[in-house]
């Protein structure tokens, strides 16, 4: 029987996701299994939940007592203090290897390599500008409540890759030696719950159209999707890194600029 079929326990592998998705040190508290890891993925949008609200709280309670643009760096630091830059790290790896441009193998082998280029700062610098001036537009209780809801729905919406796309190297080959495993259905209605609810709440709360905060997001999944399929025939971790990145910016835009109407 190979790995990817072994069951884990769903305890086992929320265990994982929290491991692997962060920097916290649960793994002093429990180790699961190495099984469970090749199904993080399935719960990444419940990683976003603590990602999420820490850096929403962040947001408004250190606007109680800070600067508001200070407040939103704060936020944007405890964030990476706790993801440990993981998928920052994923974007600037794409986009040093899709903006390199070449055959399938020369991006792969770029995204691996551990350097950064020029295309990897100057988009980190284009993403973190944009996502300090998205948050900044927005008022404190706007700001929290929507990041609370696009950390965990960005997630949601990057693990379809898993489904849509083939691993694009080998398993051996993979920077931490894992291949996700792709997510039953009872996996993806959980998955539509975590990444949804509070998505739906932010809606709720705030009055913003659903229907551009959701499908304007689900719309650059879909065209990085579109790009992944040409170049590389298929997703790595770095590709899953920068879609969520990417997808996570746009309910800021929409979120912003629906505050502007």
């Amino acid at each position: 029987m190979e790995e990817t079929t072994v069951k884990t326990k769903w305890f086992d592998n929320v265990w994982a996701a929290l491991i692997f998705f962060t920097r916290l040190p649960f793994w002093r508290v429990y180790q699961p299994p190495q099984a469970s890891y090749k199904a993080v993925v399935e719960y990444w949008p419940l990683t976003g939940w603590l990602t999420g609200g820490a850096m929403a709280a962040t947001l408004y309670f250190g606007s109680l007592v800070l600067p508001w643009p200070v407040a939103v760096i704060a936020a944007i630091t405890v964030r990476l203090l706790i993801t440990g830059a993981l998928h920052e790290d994923g974007l600037a790896d794409f986009l040093d290897g899709f903006g390199g441009g070449g055959d399938r193998a020369r991006i792969l082998a770029i995204m691996k390599d551990s350097h950064i280029g020029t295309y990897g700062v100057l988009g980190l610098i284009i993403y973190m500008s944009l996502l300090w001036a998205t948050l900044y537009s927005m008022t404190p209780v706007i700001a929290a409540l929507t990041v609370f809801a696009a950390d965990p729905f960005s997630k949601m919406v990057s693990s379809q890759l898993v489904n849509m796309l083939p691993y694009a190297r080998r398993e051996e080959e993979a920077k931490n030696k894992t291949v996700y495993r792709k997510p039953s259905l009872a996996a993806g209605l959980s998955l539509t719950v975590q990444g949804l609810l509070p998505m739906a709440l932010m809606i709720w709360l705030t009055g913003i159209s659903w229907y551009f905060v959701i499908a304007m997001p689900a719309l650059v999944m879909y065209f990085l999707y579109l790009l992944m399929l040409r170049k590389i025939k298929g997703y790595t971790g770095d590709c899953c890194g920068a879609v969520c990145l990417l997808v996570e910016l746009a309910v800021y835009l929409v979120a912003c600029t629906q505050q502007l109407m």
